[in-house]
């Protein structure tokens, strides 16, 4: 007997104008944590209070320290293409002059992502930190709240004839314990020196 091999269902993709579609008729509303990755509607986990005093403090500390050279979002979408509009728990921009009042921060825009990871650490790490790589995020912060380690990644693997990362990673790799400094060279205070944070002195030690 002759075994035909089953072909996989076609996959219907979602674009970002459809997604957004979706929010203005109201098949998605305002209590539905979603974000757009490649394509599909994925859920987001609900925040606990350890992750969101962790991206409350770390907003407030890069709002103070940088304030005049960056522009700090917190929760807000990140368009990356026409398929993907993730939703990072910070994203600190460039300043721009209609304070992105006409259209949501794209990969030009990006100079740190931040997510903080509980029980989603595995997907940042798998699925979202090649994302961003891909469109040449130039550096993402995974901060696991239960450890307080955070992993950084900076430099996009790769670069095509047009300046575009050709790769899903990143060059540069390393994990940071969280009494030592965490630094990005193109997020600067008014002085000219990147602004420096440790996780330890914005949060009481693991209990």
């Amino acid at each position: 007997m002759v075994t035909i091999p089953l072909a996989a269902p076609a996959r219907h993709l979602i674009s970002v104008e459809a997604f957004h579609r979706m929010g203005e008729t109201g098949i998605l509303g305002p209590a539905d944590r979603v974000e757009l990755i490649d394509g599909e509607i994925i859920d987001r986990s609900p925040i606990g209070a350890l992750h969101a005093a962790i991206v409350d403090l770390l907003a407030r500390h890069f709002g103070r320290s940088a304030q005049a050279s960056a522009f700090i979002r917190c929760q807000n979408p990140l368009r990356l293409d026409d398929i993907s509009e993730p939703e990072p728990d910070i994203a600190i921009l460039k300043p721009r002059a209609d304070f992105y009042t006409t259209g949501h921060p794209g990969p030009a825009d990006v100079l740190l992502v931040i997510e903080v990871a509980d029980s989603s650490l595995a997907y940042d790490l798998g699925v979202k930190v090649p994302l961003y790589a891909r469109h040449g995020i130039p550096e993402v912060w995974v901060i696991d709240a239960t450890t307080r380690q955070t992993r950084v990644f900076r430099e996009p693997v790769g670069r095509g004839g047009a300046g575009q990362p050709t790769g899903s990673g990143y060059t540069h790799e390393a994990s940071l314990a969280p009494h030592e400094l965490l630094t990005c060279a193109s997020v600067v205070a008014d002085s000219g020196e990147a602004v420096a944070v440790a996780i330890d002195r914005l949060l009481p030690p693991v209990g």
